[in-house]
């Protein structure tokens, strides 16, 4: 998978359209994303102690990672990974420009 943790993205196509965020979570088995701020569903809790009230609170859901695109620093727009081996190490780069990521 071409994103990680920590990674700010941008959502190319769903009900989050155009909104960007933090990479939260990565659960790689799957190709699914938790980003921060997109995809929130509604989650109802129950009292935990007796006096206390219930109460909806939003959870942010997994994304699949063909749905998002690294965001790039420098333009603001979705951009294209790729890898190129780099003084021995294998690094990410962007397809439009090929500057390291």
């Amino acid at each position: 998978m071409k994103i990680k943790k920590g990674d700010n993205v941008i959502v190319i196509s769903g009900k989050d359209k155009g909104k960007t965020g933090k990479v939260l979570t990565v659960l790689r088995e799957r190709s699914l994303l938790v980003v921060e701020g997109v995809h929130t569903k509604k989650k109802h809790q129950k009292p935990r102690r007796s006096g206390q009230k219930g109460q909806i609170i939003d959870v942010a859901a997994p994304i699949h990672s063909s749905n998002v695109q690294l965001l790039d620093s420098k333009t603001g727009k979705g951009v294209r990974v790729g890898f190129k081996i780099e003084k021995g190490k294998k690094v990410r780069i962007s397809k439009k420009d090929g500057s390291i990521i």
